[in-house]
């Protein structure tokens, strides 16, 4: 039942929330996500878990799909999207299924959230399979179109995963890893949207970030796998290249245009003194690691 959920529960410092000033309840709300970080600390072994499996997906040719409703499901689809442009990841390899279908993201469709049958069919309509990692999420750890995505996904043989905001929470026995970020009750009542949102997309930026650094996608601690796709992200691509192998700007420009923009190319190139060709050779043979292929 709803009213036996943390997130569901009063925020007992916020009882007069309506009387209190401005500046008191950007404090309270301020001091209250700070205790996110540390819920979220507590859950590192399920997450690393997670991460795990999405490095398997991803290495097997597998997908990792993100699937919620609300809140929830707009955070799966915004870090899902952010994979693309950061690390050249295609798109069908890293999706977000919202409830009620894309329109969702921009407006609520009232009682999609309600039916673990179109959380199966979405699963259905993305073939998804033993490959791939599904990641539902729900602040509350009940909500049947999670649930039915899980269920669907277990059938279908995929790797499974729920994050919620509650300790032993419903979805959690559907999945083969379970993260349960234990937010609280929020400032304003039930509004998941809050520390529990934060949670979710602290979660997920985890995720996503430590499953790119394993297939590859980082060197150092710079996103060689951008894609030079606007003005600003030509200039950080150049700034890569230098930071990468100590070139000048020019020097950089010149070999990411041999590279045809391809930034790991283009560091292989000036670290290893060798033509695109060659560059390119070697980080096939090495699965798109820079690491591994200068040395």
């Amino acid at each position: 039942m709803l009213d036996k959920l943390q997130t569901e529960s009063r925020n007992r410092r916020s009882m007069k929330l309506d009387q209190m000033s401005r500046y008191d309840i950007l404090k309270l709300m301020n001091e209250e996500d700070a205790t996110v970080p540390k819920a979220i600390e507590r859950e590192l072994d399920q997450i690393e878990a997670a991460t795990t499996l999405v490095i398997d997906s991803l290495s097997s040719g597998g997908r990792l799909i993100y699937a919620g409703a609300g809140t929830s499901g707009r955070l799966g689809v915004l870090d899902a999207v952010e994979c693309t442009p950061t690390f050249d990841m295609p798109a069908e390899r890293v999706q977000g299924l919202i409830a009620g279908g894309e329109g969702a993201f921009l407006k609520a469709v009232e009682g999609a959230e309600d039916q673990k049958s179109i959380g199966a069919e979405d699963c259905q309509r993305l073939n998804v399979n033993q490959h791939d990692t599904v990641v539902a999420l729900a602040a509350s750890g009940r909500t049947p179109y999670a649930i039915g995505v899980l269920e669907e996904a277990n059938r279908l043989g995929a790797h499974t995963v729920a994050i919620s905001c509650n300790k032993d929470a419903e979805m959690s026995t559907y999945a083969s890893v379970a993260i349960e970020v234990e937010t609280g009750p929020e400032v304003l009542t039930g509004s998941t949207r809050l520390k529990a949102g934060t949670a979710q997309k602290l979660v997920l930026n985890m995720i996503s970030t430590v499953s790119m650094i394993g297939i590859g996608k980082v060197y150092e601690n710079l996103m060689v796998d951008v894609q030079p796709t606007n003005a600003k992200l030509v200039e950080r691509s150049k700034r890569i290249v230098v930071e990468a192998t100590g070139a000048s700007i020019e020097d950089a420009a010149t070999a990411l245009q041999k590279a045809d923009g391809h930034v790991k190319t283009a560091i292989v190139m000036l670290l290893l003194q060798c033509e695109a060709d060659e560059a390119k050779e070697k980080l096939q043979e090495t699965g798109g690691f820079i690491r591994k292929a200068v040395n």
